[in-house]
């Protein structure tokens, strides 16, 4: 029997390596993906991809040699690659899906399985429990040799720049004389935007390009408190843009020319300004809960319908795909974009920034004070609480039953207008601000956010939730 925490969070099964993340566990894992597809019918064909953690290319050759001993076929990545690129893979390659070996942007212990299905979106919750209980009941796993016929080693990129040049115009951003910093956190997204905006006047130089799988001894997540460097650089001068990815470079962050961190939640808006107003797009955006609220502003604006899922890209993928919205987004900074993939893309998401340069004319601070012309003021702040691994499960019961019974109807004095409580619990506030409490479900944290109009008024809010459930005192950006 495999064990018991082989669990698919809201991004797929992350453990520590060498607890319960090992050869053992992962194959057990493979074999339940294995026996879903192998269930699809014959000469199913699966992408297999990886990124730079420890020894990810040996976890990942493991994979496709339990594919290939269950009749699968699969296209084994040759090098560390974004987790959309594998996405994209699929879609390109009509293949019935994609494993890859990442834990995105937890720390370095981590590694984990992202399962992506034929669509290349996140696995949506009815295939998670199909591919849970098809690994709780392997009980055999099959495997062939790495040199199987059935395994053929690839490299993504081409293809993938190929859409990328379908998605945005890049002649003109190549000949635009950007000056792009891109910080790649020792991630699985080096050289692909260097690669993609090279041989004109722009320039792209990369910080943490090299494989480091201690990632610098931060956690590859693009949150200021992890990029000191490209703070200080930005503010040093000589760029126009930094673009950060995660990683695994599904997730992106922004950091203007003076060294200000542009948050998640302007990046949202920035994007909706730039599809719907830039480049003419018309249709719904969808954002996760967590997601900021200056989209609604811009919708009546704009005259598009918003739409609000529960956190997680399995939410806002099926979402985006009904409802054929341009734009999907999720607070840690994932961001999606009709025509590519239902998935997120930190490359496209950044390589829109410098579109959005060249097509306005502006620098990332002018398009920032544009955008505050237009939804008034803002801020921001997320509270990550780190709770002991062991007691998660418990802790995390107890807070909610807490919250459940201790309901503020007032929070820092501003009236409660309602409550969402299907992902932890949203207060919406009735001068439009809100507070937002929920456990993850990939890391033993409690998280904590707020927007309103000004710092003062986040923190208030943040605080007043938090000793509602005894967590006074243990926040933290």
């Amino acid at each position: 029997m495999p064990p018991p925490q082989i669990k698919f969070g809201t991004d797929g099964w992350r453990g520590v390596i060498g607890d319960d993340f090992t050869y053992s566990s992962l194959r057990l894992a493979a074999q339940g993906v294995a026996e879903y597809l192998a269930a699809k019918g014959e000469g199913q064909l699966a992408v297999v991809g990886y990124d730079c953690r420890f020894a990810s290319e040996f976890f990942a050759e493991e994979v496709a040699r339990v594919l290939a001993g269950n009749g699968v076929q699969s296209l084994l990545f040759d090098r560390p690659s974004p987790t959309q690129v594998a996405s994209w893979t699929v879609i390109d390659k009509k293949a019935a899906g994609a494993a890859v070996i990442t834990a995105s942007h937890n720390p370095y212990i981590f590694n984990g399985l992202k399962y992506k299905p034929e669509t290349g979106s996140s696995a949506p919750p009815e295939v998670i429990a199909e591919l849970e209980k098809r690994i709780h009941g392997a009980q055999q796993v099959k495997r062939e040799p790495a040199d199987s016929e059935r395994i053929r080693r690839y490299d993504p990129r081409p293809a993938y720049y190929e859409q990328i040049g379908r998605m945005l115009e890049l002649s003109p951003i190549k000949v635009g004389g950007l000056r792009v910093l891109h910080e790649v956190m020792h991630g699985s997204g080096y050289g692909y935007i260097r690669e993609l905006l090279g041989g004109g006047s722009t320039t792209v130089i990369e910080l943490h390009a090299e494989r480091n799988p201690f990632f610098g001894g931060v956690n590859p997540e693009p949150i200021p408190s992890n990029l000191s460097e490209a703070l200080q650089t930005m503010k040093s001068g000589g760029y126009d843009l930094c673009i950060c990815t995660d990683g695994d470079a599904d997730r992106v962050g922004i950091i203007d020319e003076s060294g200000r961190f542009v948050n998640q939640l302007q990046v949202y808006a920035l994007l909706m300004v730039y599809l719907i107003e830039m480049r003419g797009w018309k249709g719904p955006v969808v954002r996760s809960l967590n997601m900021t609220h200056m989209a609604d502003e811009l919708g009546r604006q704009y005259g598009v319908q918003v739409h609000e899922v529960p956190v997680g890209f399995k939410n806002v993928a099926p979402k985006m795909m009904e409802t054929g919205a341009v734009l999907g987004g999720e607070e840690s900074g994932g961001f999606a974009i009709k025509g590519h993939i239902p998935e997120r893309d930190g490359i496209l998401a950044g390589l829109c920034f410098a579109d959005m340069m060249v097509r306005s004319g502006r620098s990332i601070s002018q398009l920032l004070e544009d955008l505050e012309k237009k939804v008034g003021p803002h801020a921001y702040a997320r509270h990550d609480i780190h709770l002991p691994r062991d007691s998660y499960d418990q802790d995390r019961r107890r807070i909610l039953e807490t919250l459940r019974e201790k309901q503020p109807r007032m929070v820092a004095g501003v009236e409660v207008e309602r409550v969402r409580d299907d992902d932890g619990f949203k207060f919406f506030l009735k001068d439009g601000s809100w507070v937002l409490l929920r456990t993850s479900g990939t890391e033993p944290l409690i998280r904590v956010y707020a927007e309103a109009e000004d710092s003062q008024a986040v923190d208030k809010r943040l605080h007043e939730l938090e000793a509602v459930v005894g967590l006074e005192g243990h926040g933290g950006g």
